[in-house]
């Protein structure tokens, strides 16, 4: 009996002892769990640090569910993305009170903007979340980051914000940045209308007609009927007819008419993205060595001063030398071509203006800084935020008309005696972007007056202007995003993002095509002379496609384009008048 006794004692001292010992181990461990951070934030970054997937650093480098300081403040365990963003794997940050600049667009989960976000700890969401920064357009599970932001796990990364091939989207710089103010008028008999908010019609589409009215004045006609073309700007234009199709291409033919005289044009036609637009064909070629030469330098700089020119005392030199200064010796022909092609520009831009009235003269005088007086040379332009043609634009039209020549020397090797191919061709060539969306074009010279949009406001650019293309593809407006490198007029100052018509960049290049081949005449006139070297043969050659004869019914043809567009306008503005739209 006192033994039972002694075991049951004995038996319970040791029962006391084991749940002294496990109950503090249970509390233990349930404090311990219940003050663990989360998994996410807790865990090593197993996706982030991946080397399979992660990017190379660029402007900043990448960490796991840690902040780095860059216009703005950070929390722990959150990731901040600003001009070197770091994701990491499937964790990206969220915030409650994010904060979206430059109209960024995400689609996701989560939406991290840049400059400044505010995040709060332990607020990390998991799992695909975009990224955007300055207006980049990122859907579905890819992740985009902008000025060398480093993104790692199942991410790509995309530096400023162009998708592949610059192909940028048309939201980079915002949709409504693009359209310009006023109005649409539904018209009685058909059509529309885009009325200004001064009650100036901009532009009218009816019967298939569009009439286009500049910012500054003049009008642009263009219809097209059974495969006809016609293009009338009021003091000329052309009638476009197909042609011929020819080695894989459809030709067609342009007569221009314009002061009593015709001119023909052979143009080439690139069907894309649901759009025809045409380039320029010269049809006849130069010896490909007289190309060669116009883009190698010459042995020693040339002076070829005003006089050789041929331009003193002429009244275009008076009013835009200010602006616009020659290179005062030639170490190439492409140079000698940069000064002979700014000049056609410009005596385009001074006879618009005269046929256009006193005051746009006189203010296309005083942002130049000519005189307007057609004697001596005037002083340097003016600003008024407006500066003269610089070295470094001058350079990069010579660099273009290098190119150019480079490029013409290739096609009239391959196009020698008309020996292309003489396959036929649907009505236009498919999936072929026109010239003037190539890449490695990238400068333009504003051919003729033009209206573009800049930050949601019409402004305008002059024969003569410059401006380099940022974007490639087109948005549905069949917009691209440009640049002005130079400008006279101080509406659309240098600087400025402009949004420009692909047709109207189209046609910048031909005329840029154009001035070459004509410049290359030029050139072969007056080469041994006035101290210019002798150039190798300049004799000319047959292209795949000869030029065909002017259409003498274009002055016709052209003339009642005008009284048809002018009946319609007419009738467009009463109708404005009256009020309504949409």
């Amino acid at each position: 009996m006192n033994r039972t006794s002694t075991r049951e004692k004995m038996a319970q001292s040791w029962l006391v002892v084991l749940l002294a010992l496990v109950v503090p181990a249970v509390a233990f461990g349930q404090h311990k769990t219940s003050s663990a951070p989360a998994s996410h934030a807790s865990a090593p970054a197993q996706h982030a640090s991946a080397p399979s997937h992660s990017s190379a650093p660029s402007h900043g480098s990448t960490q796991s569910h840690t902040s780095t300081p860059s216009h703005g403040s950070t929390a722990s365990h959150t990731n901040t993305a600003s001009h070197g963003n770091t994701n990491a794997g499937h964790t990206n940050t969220a915030s409650h009170t994010n904060t979206a600049s430059h109209g960024n667009t995400s689609a996701g989960h989560t939406t991290t903007a840049s400059h400044g976000n505010t995040t709060a700890g332990h607020a990390n969401t998991a799992g695909h979340t975009n990224t955007a920064s300055h207006g980049n357009t990122n859907a579905g599970h890819t992740n985009t980051a902008s000025h060398g932001n480093t993104n790692a796990g199942h991410t790509n990364t995309a530096s400023h914000g162009n998708t592949a091939g610059h192909a940028n989207t048309a939201a980079s710089r915002g949709n409504a940045s693009r359209t310009p103010p006023g109005r649409t008028v539904s018209l009685k008999g058909g059509g529309s209308a885009s009325v200004r908010p001064n009650g100036s019609v901009r532009s009218i589409d009816r019967g298939g007609m569009h009439i286009q009215n500049g910012v500054h004045g003049g009008r642009t006609v263009v219809s097209e009927h059974n495969g006809v073309r016609v293009v009338n700007r009021g003091r000329g234009g052309y009638v476009q007819r197909a042609y011929v199709n020819r080695g894989g291409h459809a030709y067609y033919s342009r007569t221009y008419y314009a002061g009593g005289h015709y001119h023909v044009g052979l143009y080439r036609g690139y069907g894309w993205g649901g759009h025809t637009y045409y380039g320029y064909y010269p049809g006849v070629w130069y010896h490909p060595g007289f190309y060669g030469w116009g883009f190698h330098p010459w042995g020693a700089p040339i002076a070829w001063g005003i006089g050789a020119w041929g331009w003193g005392g002429a009244p275009w030199w008076g009013f835009y030398g200010g602006w616009w200064n020659p290179y005062p010796v030639y170490a190439a022909p492409y140079y000698w071509l940069t000064d002979y092609l700014i000049s056609q520009q410009l005596q385009a831009a001074y006879a618009a203006r005269q046929e256009d009235n006193a005051d746009a003269m006189a203010a296309d005088a005083a942002a130049s800084g000519g005189g307007g007086d057609g004697g001596g040379d005037p002083a340097p332009a003016a600003s008024s935020g407006q500066v003269a043609l610089t070295p470094e634009v001058k350079e990069a039209i010579a660099q273009e008309v290098k190119a150019q020549l480079a490029a013409q020397q290739a096609q009239a090797s391959q196009d020698a005696g008309g020996q292309a191919s003489a396959a036929p061709a649907p009505a236009s060539s498919s999936d072929t972007p026109p010239p003037a969306l190539d890449p490695a074009q990238r400068t333009f010279v504003v051919d003729s007056d033009v209206s573009v949009v800049a930050n949601g406001q019409e402004c305008g650019l002059t024969s003569g202007d410059v401006i380099t293309r940022l974007t490639d593809t087109p948005d549905s407006d069949n917009t691209v995003t440009a640049s002005v490198s130079a400008s006279k007029k101080g509406d659309c100052g240098s600087g400025q993002t402009v949004a420009v018509k692909v047709d109207d960049l189209q046609e910048m290049y031909n005329h840029f095509q154009e001035n070459i081949t004509n410049g290359m005449g030029e050139l072969a006139k007056k080469q041994g002379t006035n101290g210019m070297p002798k150039a190798p043969d300049t004799g000319t050659q047959a292209g795949a496609v000869a030029p065909p004869p002017p259409d003498t019914t274009a002055a016709k043809t052209l003339q009642d384009q005008q009284q048809q567009a002018d009946q319609t306008e007419s009738q467009v503005k009463q109708e404005a008048a009256a009020g309504g739209g949409l």
